[in-house]
Parts: C-alpha cells; structure tokens; sequence
C-alpha cells in the first residue's frame, strides 16, 4: 500500500505542476452550496425535521463526509437508506414511455437516491415521481462527451428546467487525453455554472484512461466546482473497479462524492465499491441488487 500510495503522490504532483503551468493562478474553487428552502417554505424554520423534510440537502450533507445526522423528537420517519445510494438508471436509447414508468415504480417502491435518465425523459420522470423523495437525474453529453462546452450548459439547464435534481455530464475525454486541461476545467466550469442549484457528477470514462489521466479528470472536476467524480458511461470500454474507486477518492478526498457505473450487477459488487470509497452507485440492476439477485444486464 505504500507504494502504491507513494506512485499515486507522484502522479498527483505531475499533474498538479501541469496544471499550475496550463492555468496558471486562474484556478475555479468549487461552488458553494446552493441554499434551497423549496421545503420549508420561505427559509430554515430550524424545526429539526430536515431528515424527514429535506432528504436531498441531508444526503448532500452526508456524502460531504458526515456519518450522522441529528434530529428533534417527533420527526417523521426518514426514507429508508438501503437503497439511497444507488441512482436507478435507464439509458438505452430505445426506451420507451412504458419502460419510464415501470423504472419511476421501481424507485418509488425502493426509495432509490434517484433515477438517471437522459434529458429528453426527465420532465416524464418528474411528473411520474411526483410526490416522491426520489430526484430525477440527467446524462449531460451522453455518452461521449464530445460536445462544445455551451452545448453541454445549455443541455444542463435545459435539464434542470424540466426538473432535473442532479446533472451527470461526460467530461471532454478528447481534450484530456491530449493534455488539454484548460478546455476540460472549461467544459465542466460551464456545466456546473448552468445546472445550479443541481449538483453536477462528472464522468471520466476510467476504462479509456491511465492512471495519470484519471487524477487530472479527478483534479480538474474538483477545482470546477463539481460534486461528484463518475467512473463510467456504461456504454464505454470497461467499468467500474475497485482499484479505480479507490484511486479516485484519495484524490478527491472527503471533499466530492465518487459514484460507481458500469457494470455492477449484485449486492456483493455494491458493498465492494462502497468499502473501496463510493458513496453512490450507478445500476440499472438496481432491483436485482437490493432484492438480492444478480443482474445480467450489461450496464
């Protein structure tokens, strides 16, 4: 472990010092968090009921690093958490109004953190999940993240428009590749711009990168101001591994969140990627994994 500690602080510093050299001082601190009061009426009552009332800004809070939250006597029961870290996905393009339905039951009935759809379905999903604790949460530049940066903040707001909570957004894999981290801190500045007051996950494609690669895409998301780092599309080479979460949570530190996708099909998977730092995972066996079964599914 300490060679592998001290090769990943070696990598760490070389992108860093690439970095300062590309960007100079011009460096983005990450966003502060939106205040939200949508719950609660015209601002914090301080009633001690937010674990009930505002499960969104509490999992924010816990996924920043808190193990605990506290609440006053009398608080309504909160959503069950077996099932709060998995964003229930469905992205295929041939989707269809009857699939989204059956997708919206299932996180309804499983209180899944959220669905992740792309953006054309998202105003569906918010009006099937009406009422409901779960978010609904959109791909942005899926699924090869080759688009303009505008292109991808116009996406991004248009999104959150419609009802998007959370902005899942493929990073320029082109431009970080190439060393070209001005446009990739661009690409992603932009997106977290837009989506506000939606948290933005960033995507790196881990299965296309080296391990140089993934602590820049890490380090760029977080000097961006995004909220979470994203191992896959699903639709890419390879998927999510233990040694990559891990890698990307001792860059960003207990600073983001890490989500897992691609290719977790079983609750062993799932407990392997949260003991190895993820605090949310990306399944489209979602009901296989909390009901115990394994997945076929290739996503």
């Amino acid at each position: 472990m300490a060679n592998m500690d001290e090769e990943l602080e070696r990598i760490a510093d070389v992108v860093a010092a690439r970095i300062r050299a590309q960007l100079g001082t011009e460096l983005h601190q990450p966003a502060a968090p939106a205040q939200d009061s949508s719950c609660c009426g015209s601002g914090c009552s301080n009633c001690g009921h937010c674990a009930s009332k505002k499960p969104r800004e509490v999992r924010a809070i816990m996924e920043s690093g808190a193990s605990r939250i506290s609440a006053r006597p009398g608080t309504p029961t909160p959503a069950p958490d077996i099932a709060g870290n998995i964003d229930h996905t469905l992205l295929k393009p041939e989707a269809t109004a009857e699939d989204l339905e059956k997708l919206c039951a299932e996180a309804r009935q499983h209180t899944f953190a959220s669905v992740c759809v792309n953006s054309a379905n998202v105003a569906r999903c918010r009006a099937l999940l009406g009422g409901s604790q779960v978010m609904v949460c959109a791909v942005v530049g899926f699924p090869l993240g080759a688009m303009s940066p505008g292109s991808k903040a116009f996406e991004a707001r248009d999104a959150v428009r419609n009802g998007a909570a959370e902005i899942d957004m493929v990073m320029n894999i082109g431009a970080l590749k190439a060393g070209d981290y001005a446009t990739v801190q661009e690409d992603i500045s932009k997106v977290v711009a837009a989506a506000r007051p939606a948290q933005v996950k960033v995507i790196l494609e881990t299965g296309m990168l080296s391990d140089e690669e993934k602590v820049a895409g890490c380090t760029l998301s977080k000097l961006a101001g995004a909220h979470f780092v994203k191992t896959s599309t699903g639709f890419g080479k390879g998927g999510a591994t233990v040694e990559d979460i891990s890698l990307m949570r001792r860059v960003v530190g207990g600073a983001m969140g890490v989500k897992a996708s691609g290719g977790i099909k079983s609750a062993d998977d799932v407990r392997r990627m949260i003991e190895a730092g993820a605090n949310r995972i990306g399944a489209s066996a979602s009901v296989a994994i909390v009901t115990g079964g394994v997945s076929k599914s290739s996503y």
